[in-house]
């Protein structure tokens, strides 16, 4: 069996995820020389473990320094004190976004003359609304949220471990503009010199490294938040229009957020992340010797029945639906986390009380990814 598959290829991978965590809750998948692991109590063991780092990436001398500096010092791909370091700057970051009212964006996302008042969710505001807020909430020119929405597809190439000739090569050219344009906005903000002077004084860090991790953690907030909070938006969506848990007509904002964290458990935009062991590790009997690669994988955790009462079923009231693992847990815990539930939950809102919303879909495809599960459209009729 293996463990890795493309989320386009397979109608319903928790049916898998649920075999996997009764049956082989911790499985080496020889094919692709990984371990998988699927049950709630050792995903929780392996994100948790000091000895499971996030893999580093293979050396590619065709990056620029731009390129570099944004791989090097984004928390989410940083262990050790480099990763202490990015996770405090960006939580600075994070409590010194200004508010931005979601409405606003949503109007004007909504304004257009759509075709017999019909939109693709996915594309008119799950791929602008994340990234536009946080721009927004940074105080981005007008122009520069342009660019950068118009190219966050393509930034978000800079995760993929390896990079074609073509990626690196596009990568080497957009990332300069964006860091660039990150950093003179960075100058601006008001609480700059406070953060330049706190991590500098901690870290013994020069200024200009102090600036590298600024930019680089800001500029991985917004790739960070464009497919999980596209996922989010759009599974979102997809539950509130099932004929099985019939929720139409609900406007209640309570509710929705109720339900936007119950999406979080049963349909997660992202299914799994990875590790490597840097020292051996025991789990459920099993070494898994240094060097080993492991498959975290959430959403098999977040259907776990031992953890979860009627873990298969769509709950908006099971008292512990906040306890999924879907932005992880422990020091590589995603800081998204009440951002993402507040954005999913005001944008919802508006939509159910600005507009009498039908969905015109029927079978959902997803894009070919590995890691997340991102509906590819969500069609909508908006009066």
């Amino acid at each position: 069996m293996s463990s890795l598959f493309l989320q386009s290829e397979i109608e319903n991978p928790y049916a898998f995820y649920q075999k996997m965590a009764e049956e082989n809750p911790v499985y080496w998948d020889q094919t692709n020389k990984i371990w998988a692991v699927y049950s709630y109590e050792f995903c929780v063991t392996i994100l948790k473990n000091e000895n499971a780092h996030i893999p580093a990436f293979p050396p590619n001398n065709n990056l620029n320094p731009f390129v570099l500096k944004i791989i090097t010092n984004l928390a989410r791909l940083s262990d050790g004190i480099r990763h202490t370091i990015a996770k405090e700057t960006a939580m600075v970051l994070f409590s010194n976004m200004k508010i931005i009212g979601i409405d606003a964006i949503m109007k004007e996302l909504l304004r257009k003359d759509f075709p017999l008042n019909q939109i693709d969710w996915v594309d008119s505001v799950c791929k602008k609304l994340p990234v536009l807020t946080i721009l927004k909430s940074f105080d981005f020119e007008e122009e520069d949220c342009h660019f950068i929405i118009q190219n966050i597809a393509l930034l978000l190439k800079i995760m993929k471990p390896e990079k074609t000739a073509e990626e690196t090569e596009m990568l080497n050219d957009l990332s300069e503009k964006i860091y660039v344009m990150t950093e003179e906005n960075i100058l601006k903000l008001p609480f700059y010199e406070n953060l330049l002077h706190k991590i500098s004084l901690s870290y013994t860090l020069s200024q200009e490294e102090v600036m590298s991790v600024c930019v680089s953690n800001l500029i991985g907030l917004l790739i960070q938040s464009y497919d999980a909070g596209r996922g989010l938006l759009s599974n979102s969506l997809l539950q509130f229009f099932s004929i099985k848990n019939n929720f139409q007509n609900q406007t209640d904002k309570i509710f929705i957020q109720k339900m936007v964290t119950e999406t979080l458990r049963f349909d997660p935009p992202i299914h799994n992340t990875r590790r490597i062991a840097v020292e051996n590790i025991e789990l459920n009997g099993i070494t898994i010797k240094k060097d080993d690669l492991i498959l975290v994988n959430l959403a098999a955790a977040n259907r776990d029945t031992d953890q979860f009462k009627n873990a298969m079923t769509f709950d908006i009231e099971r008292e512990n639906n906040n306890g999924h693992l879907t932005f992880g847990i422990g020091g590589h815990m995603c800081l998204a986390k009440y951002f993402s539930v507040h954005l999913a939950t005001e944008a919802l809102y508006y939509l159910f009380t600005h507009y009498n919303v039908s969905f015109l879909g029927n079978k959902t495809e997803y894009e070919p990814m590995i890691n997340a599960r991102l509906p590819k459209a969500v069609w909508i009729s908006i009066l």
